[in-house]
């Protein structure tokens, strides 16, 4: 079975969608997508209520 977060981190890098709201319950789904993408320093994320989290790319971040 296949992480539904993987095609939503390739739609946020491509510019498909400008940001990727995870909740709270989704965050480790989402973690073990993120950590095999090998530019997941540019995934940014940005706080928000109850522990979600959303996300960005941004390739200015060093």
């Amino acid at each position: 079975m296949q992480n539904p977060f993987e095609e939503k981190i390739k739609q946020l890098r491509s510019g498909e969608i400008a940001q990727l709201e995870v909740k709270h319950d989704d965050f480790f789904m989402f973690r073990e997508a993120w950590q095999q993408q090998e530019d997941r320093k540019f995934f940014r994320g940005i706080a928000d209520l109850n522990g979600n989290i959303i996300y960005v790319y941004d390739t200015t971040i060093v």
